[in-house]
C-alpha cells in the first residue's frame, strides 16, 4: 500500500509518499511545499493545491493520510493551517484518495511508541523506520512522514482484525 502523508501549513506544508511491502516501508518521496507570507492567501492555497496534484499523480498514492489541528492557542496560526487543510482535503478528494486523520500524539504514538515525543524523536524513528541515514528535513516533512507510517501502521491491524475476524477468530 501506498500513503501520502501531510502535515498542512500555509508558510510549509510538509509530504511525504510511503510505502509498504509486506513489513518493510519504503520512502518512495518526501519535500515540502512552501509559500511566500507576501503572497496572498488566495495565491498561497492556489500553490499549494497545485504542487499536492503534481506529487500526488507523480506519485500515485492509495490513501492521504493528514495530521488532524490539534490545539492551537493562536487563532490565526488556527485559521490559516485550516485554510490549509482544506485545500489538501480538495487535493485528495478530486484524486478521489481516502482521507485519513490523526491527532499529532496519535501519530507520536504509532512511530515513537510515546504520545507526547518531541520532534527530534519522531525524526529518529522516522529515518530508522525507513532506513534513511539521518531525519528528514526540516521537522514538517519528517512530521508527513510519521503521519504515513501511522496510517499504514493502522490499515495493518486493521486488515489482520479483519482476517481474524473472518476465519471466526476473536477481535479485541
Amino acid at each position: 500500500m501506498r500513503v501520502m502523508g501531510i502535515d498542512p501549513g500555509t508558510a510549509l506544508t510538509g509530504y511525504g509518499v510511503v510505502e509498504q511491502e509486506g513489513q518493510h516501508l519504503r520512502l518512495v518521496a518526501a519535500g515540502a511545499v512552501r509559500t511566500s507570507p507576501e503572497w496572498p492567501a488566495s495565491e498561497r492555497l492556489f500553490c499549494l493545491y497545485r504542487e499536492l496534484q503534481q506529487v500526488i499523480l507523480a506519485h500515485r498514492p492509495e490513501a492521504m493520510a493528514v495530521e488532524k489541528l490539534f490545539f492551537n492557542r493562536n487563532v490565526r496560526t488556527a485559521m490559516a493551517v485550516g485554510e490549509a487543510r482544506g485545500v489538501v482535503l480538495l487535493a485528495a478528494a478530486q484524486a478521489k484518495l481516502p482521507v485519513a486523520e490523526y491527532t499529532p500524539p496519535a501519530v507520536k504514538l504509532a512511530v515513537t511508541g510515546v504520545g507526547s515525543a518531541g520532534k527530534h524523536q519522531v525524526g529518529v524513528m522516522v529515518a530508522r523506520l525507513l532506513n534513511l541515514t539521518a531525519p528528514p528535513t526540516p521537522d514538517d516533512v519528517a512530521d508527513a512522514l510519521a503521519v504515513a507510517i501511522c496510517h499504514l501502521h493502522q490499515a495493518t491491524t486493521l486488515s489482520r482484525l479483519a482476517r481474524a475476524r473472518a476465519l471466526g477468530g476473536e477481535a479485541p
